[in-house]
Order: structure tokens, then C-alpha cells, then sequence
């Protein structure tokens, strides 16, 4: 092709491979115009229309209407600028797509009802702000009253939710079931008993800083132990056990008796309530935080091993 020579309908169809019913129609809406007609009266182009209708094809590929690419290839609209404000919109109908995605496969994989499904999907379009006021009543009814301490100050920032702005279906299922959870009574009440108990270890040491509390003594105890394979009924847990009662004894200053024994084993299977670790799981994929480690298993030989010796 030079700049001189003129193509009919059906040789821009051959050098684009469009239709010539599309060519027809992009002519006719004026967006790739005939540069001349032949004495029959056929529409004519010259070597611009190829390079017009390669853009245009490549512009409606990517979601542009027709009247806007008008404007882009006649200039009256810079390229760049259209291209921003579609990739911005663009951005919004994904996290719209990538929600209702989140939502019906939270919908199927837990076979919801109509109901805990039109939850979810209010739960899902929260906005930032509504989200965090969603969390921030969650946490007020949970340590209200209980945060002037920076112990608590920090457990408060530590299970706080910040959904990214473009999340991906992962972290939005774990969004919307992390805030069914903190809508629930009786979760907040839970969560509640275990602030309002920490307070209370806290106040009875005397200390209004941060510190080691009895759930991380029992992890880095029981822990190992655990690991080792050592039965919690057995004597070699006798020392493991005398260490944890006695450190719970020195944080409340009181003797190391069969009543605080009794304490600690509500104290522990109090932490050891699922629904606290199954937000902290919810919570780490919505702040892309490595998965927390489970105690669980660090808890229930604890227990048992107490129960064992309060037995004998």
C-alpha cells in the first residue's frame, strides 16, 4: 500500500480482518470515514483507514464505547487520558465482580440461607469508613472501658481489620465471615470474658505495662513437650506443669494450691475457645499476615495435664 493509493470496503476487510459489515458500520457512525467513492458510488479509503481501524479494533477490545473512540481517534480526546479514566472504572466493575464472586462462593461452599446470604453480600459492599466502624463498635464492646492499659491498646491494633483496596476473593470471604463473627453476641461476649480476665491477672500483679501473659508461658512450655511427644499423664510432665502453676502463682500472688489450679484450667480452656482462633486465622488472611500458629493442641495437653493431677 503506498499514500496514494485507494482501497475499497472489501480490501480493508482482507488487510484488517474485520467484517466488511463492521467497516461498514465504524464508516457510517464517521469514525473511519471514506476518503473518496468510485464512479459507482463505493466507498474508497486510503492507507490512514488501515491504521484507524487497527485502533479502533484494539479500542473496543478494551471496553471503549464507540462515541468516545470517535473522539480518541479524531483527537479531540488524548489517548492517555481516556485510557485512565477506563482503567479506573475498569478497577471499580473488577473489586464489583470480584465481591459478588466472594460472596457466592461463601454462598455455596456453607450452604446459606437467603438470609445469612443477602448478609454477606451487605457485608461485602461496606464501605472503608463503614467497615471500620462495623470493627470499631466489635472491639469497643470487647475491651471498652479495658483500653487505657497499652496491653490492651495493642491487642485492640492487633485484631483490627484492613481490608486492601484491591483484595483478592481470598481475603474478601475471610472480610465477610471475620464480620459476621464480630456482629455475633455471643462472640463479643466471649471476647469479652477473656479481656475482662486478663484485667483482672494484670490488675492482681500490679503491672500496667505489656507483658508475658500465661498463655505464652503455657505455649513455650507445653510446647516443646508436646512436641517431644510426652504424655501429659506422665511423670516427666510433672515439672512442666509445677513450672506453669507456679509462674501463674507469682503473676496473681497467690499460693500454688488446687483452687488456682482449678483457675488456670478455666483460665486456658477459656483462651482455647476456637471462635477467638478462627478470627485470628480470618484476620491474618485479610492483613496478608502469615497464618498464626494454632494452639490448640498446646492448650488441651495443658488442660489435661492439670485435670490428671487434680485428680490424684
Amino acid at each position: 500500500m503506498d499514500g496514494d493509493t485507494l482501497y475499497s470496503i472489501g480490501e480493508l476487510a482482507r488487510r484488517t480482518g474485520l467484517t466488511v459489515k463492521t467497516i461498514r458500520f465504524y464508516s457510517d457512525r464517521g469514525i473511519v470515514a471514506p476518503t473518496d467513492r468510485s464512479p459507482a458510488g463505493y466507498r474508497l479509503y486510503n492507507i490512514n483507514a488501515v491504521a484507524r481501524l487497527d485502533l479502533v479494533r484494539t479500542l473496543r477490545e478494551l471496553g471503549l464505547d464507540l462515541p468516545t473512540i470517535r473522539k480518541v481517534v479524531d483527537r479531540e480526546l488524548s489517548l492517555p487520558d481516556v485510557a485512565k479514566a477506563h482503567a479506573e472504572a475498569l478497577a471499580v466493575h473488577i473489586r464489583i465482580l470480584l465481591l459478588r464472586h466472594a460472596v457466592l462462593t461463601a454462598v455455596a461452599e456453607r450452604g446459606s440461607t437467603p438470609e445469612e446470604t443477602e448478609l454477606m453480600h451487605r457485608l461485602a459492599q461496606l464501605s472503608e469508613d463503614e467497615r471500620r466502624r462495623l470493627i470499631g463498635d466489635f472491639l469497643d464492646a470487647a475491651f471498652g472501658g479495658l483500653d487505657a492499659a497499652p496491653a490492651f491498646a495493642g491487642v485492640m491494633r492487633s485484631m483490627t481489620p484492613e481490608l486492601p483496596d484491591n483484595p483478592e476473593a481470598e481475603q474478601v470471604q475471610a472480610w465477610v465471615e471475620l464480620a459476621e463473627m464480630s456482629l455475633d453476641s455471643d462472640f463479643r461476649a466471649m471476647v469479652r470474658r477473656m479481656a475482662e480476665e486478663q484485667a483482672a491477672e494484670q490488675a492482681r500483679s500490679g503491672l500496667m505495662s505489656p507483658r508475658r501473659d500465661i498463655t505464652a508461658a503455657v505455649r513455650d512450655q507445653a510446647g516443646p513437650a508436646l512436641t517431644a511427644g510426652i504424655d501429659p499423664a506422665s511423670s516427666q510432665a510433672d515439672p512442666i506443669v509445677a513450672a506453669l502453676t507456679a509462674q501463674y502463682a507469682h503473676l496473681l500472688g497467690c499460693p500454688d494450691d488446687a483452687e488456682l489450679r482449678r483457675r488456670l484450667v478455666t483460665r486456658l480452656e477459656s483462651v482455647n475457645d476456637p471462635r477467638r482462633e478462627r478470627y485470628l486465622q480470618l484476620l491474618a488472611v485479610v492483613n496478608g499476615w502469615p497464618a498464626p500458629e494454632s494452639l490448640a493442641p498446646v492448650f488441651d495437653w495443658s488442660v489435661q495435664a492439670l485435670r490428671v493431677r487434680a485428680q490424684q
